[in-house]
């Protein structure tokens, strides 16, 4: 008996074309394999550092992957099915040795193999892990038996969280290309298409809308960007002429929007450190047509405020690396390792002891408050903090959080400092305080002693920030439940260009006063209770004795000052 030779495959010979002619199915399944593995290898390696490059969209869709359907059913077939599949490969003993440093690979193959297209598994790398086939297949029937599985989709289901949101698919028109009526007219051909009543060149079609083929989106005359990202540079408002810094740029969306806000007019900088976030933002910035962007590949708290290049910068847009709390439904995280069922969730679930370090003993008090009376739907979701101790993944979570919050209350100082600028835009895409309100509020004195203030984006929206400190009702929130996705924008003014009248700050006192919390809309009005807020100094707040809920009586005894 001869045995079949087995195929020598290396890196290189891994993404080897056969040479045999393929047939158009067999050539575009192929290829699609290479460019799913390259991208998931992005996203896992980025999810394993806590630091993504990209969203699994933003990267699947980006200029250099061709066959984007494709890539992205496979990218989000095998992250959905990888538990399963690695446990297959470790049970069927694959000597994944032989692929080397094509693990990515390996897995969309076995995906294949396994659950997918198998009649057009061509390759030398596809040839290995077929003549495996009959080993991967009944390692995946001892796995079922394992766990008392009857199919496949029972065994996907511990470990997979649901993502599904369904929110309108946004479009921004690149004026830089092409006028909003002319996009209206070119895209309502055959889809629904509306305005948005906040941001004018944003357009509004049905959810589920596919456009990534489109003409228009190819040719960067419009770009699928959210309303919240959408409403960042709006709110910054630089004027035509104006030097601009965009503080972390990549991918560069806000950037090309700040460049259409100018009309193509001044300068902007971008600046971005991470050396395959610049290649995006690059590759964004060309196909926008924008030519008064300049890109600069250097760390945004490194630069001296001191250095001449930057005397005339009069705005600073800062969308800093955040959790990514406020979109992680959308951005497909449930996909992710990191938000296996049992570990995380996009929520941060933590344990008592470990909320308690961040915010205080008096939480699980103000979390009731803050969901029986106020009515905060961002909240929505998540249990009160009573889980076991020993959550290793939620330690992580919390100590990531503290983390970034360090690295944006950092980055925010230093924009303060730039000796021109007047108007500085904060904004994150996450749904935590520890982000967002405590951020500003650290700042707020440094930021007085330069001159700015808080202003208003967007009066008219009717989330606003919770009430921690007085003027929060100037910071605008997005809430993942109402909105489809969490975000938080914050803008600071100096005092000598601003309208004082922009602001319209009530007179928030604790012990005086109720806040009023209705969909995150704040009035302020005499009433029997007292301010609640969830603060890192929940200690130094006094509670009204005339506080009338079913857990007052059980915490009134405890200590509250």
């Amino acid at each position: 008996m001869v045995r079949p030779r087995t195929p020598i495959i290396t890196a290189a010979t891994a993404h080897k074309a056969p040479d045999r002619r393929l047939s158009n199915a067999e050539r575009s399944s192929y290829f699609a394999r290479r460019e799913a593995a390259k991208v998931l290898r992005s996203v896992l390696r980025g999810d394993a550092r806590r630091r993504a490059i990209g969203s699994i969209k933003s990267l699947v869709y980006s200029p250099s992957v061709r066959n984007k359907k494709a890539t992205f059913a496979l990218v989000c077939q095998t992250l959905k099915h990888l538990h399963i599949i690695k446990d297959v490969l470790k049970t069927a003993t694959v000597p994944n040795g032989k692929l080397k440093r094509q693990e990515e690979l390996m897995y969309v193959i076995t995906y294949d193999i396994l659950f997918g297209q198998a009649n057009y598994l061509v390759g030398d790398a596809e040839k290995l892990l077929m003549l495996r086939k009959d080993a991967l297949q009944t390692a995946l029937a001892r796995i079922l038996v394992r766990n008392k599985m009857k199919c496949v989709e029972d065994l996907v289901a511990l470990y997979q969280m649901s993502g599904d949101v369904r929110k309108p698919r946004y479009v921004r028109v690149n004026t830089l290309k092409l006028d909003v009526e002319s996009a209206l007219h070119e895209l309502g051909k055959n889809k629904e298409v509306t305005k948005d009543d906040m941001v004018r060149d944003l357009l509004v079609l049905p959810p589920g809308t596919d456009l990534h083929d489109h003409p228009l989106v190819m040719n960067g005359s419009v770009f699928m960007q959210g309303k919240a990202s959408s409403m960042v540079a709006v709110a910054l408002g630089p004027e035509p002429g104006w030097e601009v810094i965009d503080a972390c740029a990549a991918p560069g969306n806000k950037t090309i929007h700040l460049a259409a806000l100018m009309r193509g007019k001044g300068k902007i900088i971008a600046c971005e450190l991470d050396k395959e976030r610049v290649k995006r933002l690059e590759d964004t910035v060309r196909l926008s047509g924008a030519t008064n962007v300049e890109v600069l590949q250097r760390d945004f708290l490194k630069l001296k405020t001191s250095d001449p290049t930057y005397s005339k910068v009069r705005a600073i847009l800062l969308d800093p690396s955040c959790s990514g709390s406020g979109t992680a439904a959308e951005r497909l995280d449930h996909l992710l390792p990191s938000y296996k069922a049992g570990e995380t969730s996009p929520s941060f679930l933590l344990s008592r002891s470990h909320i308690a370090r961040l915010y205080g003993r008096t939480l699980r008090f103000c979390w009731v408050i803050w969901e029986q009376e106020v009515g905060i739907s961002s909240l929505r979701g998540q249990q009160p903090p009573s889980w076991p101790k020993g959550h290793a993944a939620a330690t992580a979570d919390l100590d990531r959080l503290a983390k970034l919050a360090a690295f944006q209350k950092k980055a925010l100082s230093h924009a303060l400092t730039f000796p021109a600028v007047e108007r500085i835009v904060y904004s994150t895409c996450s749904i935590h305080q520890a982000e967002n309100e405590d951020v500003i509020k650290s700042i707020l004195p440094v930021a007085s002693s330069f001159g700015f203030q808080l202003a208003t984006p967007f009066p008219q929206w009717p989330r606003r920030g919770f009430p921690v400190f007085e003027g929060s009702e100037c910071l605008l929130r997005m809430d993942p439940v109402e909105d489809k996705e969490g975000f938080f924008i914050a803008i600071l003014v100096r005092k000598n260009v601003a309208d004082c009248s922009e602001r319209t700050i009530s007179n928030l006192k604790f012990g005086s006063a109720k806040i009023l919390r209705k969909n995150n809309t704040i009035t302020n009005t005499r009433s029997k209770s007292e301010v609640l807020s969830i603060s890192t100094r929940l200690s130094k707040i006094w509670f009204h004795n005339r506080l009338k809920l079913p857990y007052c009586k059980k915490f009134r005894s405890s200590k509250c000052t």
